[in-house]
């Protein structure tokens, strides 16, 4: 069976309800009978109960098993534009903004999930990854001791004997441009969650890549790899991590053995945490392109509950895949 296979059953076993924002998006309305018939998680749609289900008619899609919720009609509206209210009055918010902003699916999806109207939230196949997150930190916000939030992909390699038999969790690729080495020690500890949780490595390795590996070159860069390590190790000293490392290094035990002597984590790391978002997008795309790999996500990782964001070009079978995970980490 292979990993996706095993999140959706897992998924199945949970009973997890989950809100799509989006409720009048046509592959979103498609994946409903997926998720239903899968049973990987109860959905939740918001829109116009009308328009939701007059577009579903037109484009052919069941969607008779999940509830859907007009903002706007819901009985916690009112309950809802209150609560936001007490929350951003200090930043300027009035209850007449309040209530407008309530009705927006996205800030209305991440409210339900902090009141735990929703186990989580999934959006994206038409909003960018700047307004899913948006209502997510305001309202949600960061996991206890976490200050930063990261976009991980789980990276599946054919025919691959490095790694977790092929499966990598590779972050940031998707939400901090430039993060500091005190943000990429945080997304050690966030990836090898996922990498549990999802990917079922029962024994993650971390490598904090860079182009130097223990010190062969000199850079600010380097420094910067160098320091997230230490700090990950101090911060968090149940992880197994180590670096700085080449990709190499990080990854094949004999480059490992000999580049980094000594190191119990070299060349055995299915965790890899690329020093900015520019290396990582850059080289989950390789791994997608080039090594025929299968690339899941971007995984929001960092935020208090589970809110998970879609590719805009993503398929019906992607939209059901990443209800699954979201319902697993929830």
């Amino acid at each position: 069976m292979d990993l996706l296979a095993q999140i959706r059953e897992k998924a199945a076993t949970k009973g997890k309800s989950i809100v799509l924002a989006e409720g009048t998006e046509e592959r979103t309305l498609q994946a409903i009978k997926g998720i239903v018939d899968g049973k990987v998680a109860n959905p939740i749609l918001l829109g116009d109960v009308s328009e939701v289900k007059g577009l579903a008619s037109k484009i052919g899609a069941d969607i008779s098993g999940a509830e859907i919720i007009d903002p706007v009609k819901a009985p916690f509206y009112d309950d809802f534009v209150q609560e936001f209210y007490e929350m951003r009055k200090s930043k300027g918010v009035d209850m007449d903004k309040a209530a407008k902003t309530m009705k927006d699916p996205l800030f209305f999806a991440s409210m339900m999930v902090k009141n735990g109207k929703a186990d989580g939230e999934v959006a994206g196949a038409e909003n960018t990854t700047g307004n899913v997150l948006r209502p997510a930190l305001q309202i949600i916000k960061t996991s206890p001791g976490i200050s930063s939030v990261s976009g991980a992909f789980v990276i599946i390699v054919p025919n691959c004997e490095f790694g977790h038999d092929g499966i990598f969790v590779f972050a940031d690729c998707a939400v901090t441009i430039d993060p500091t080495a005190e943000q990429l020690a945080e997304y050690a500890k966030m990836s090898v969650g996922t990498a549990t949780a999802l990917c079922g490595i029962e024994e993650p390795k971390v490598g904090m890549l860079s182009f130097s590996t223990k010190g062969s070159a000199s850079h600010a860069m380097v420094d910067k790899m160098a320091n997230a390590t230490a700090i990950a190790k101090d911060r968090f000293p149940e992880l197994k991590v180590d670096g700085e490392f080449q990709f190499d290094a990080a990854i094949v035990p004999k480059v490992g053995a000999s580049k980094a002597p000594g190191s119990d984590v070299a060349g055995q790391c299915n965790v890899l945490i690329f020093p900015d978002c520019n290396a990582g997008n850059i080289g989950y795309k390789i791994a997608q392109r080039l090594g025929k790999a299968e690339a899941i996500g971007p995984i929001l990782q960092g935020i208090a509950k589970p809110v998970n964001d879609l590719s805009r070009g993503c398929s019906v079978q992607d939209i059901v895949n990443v209800v699954a995970i979201t319902a697993v980490r929830a």
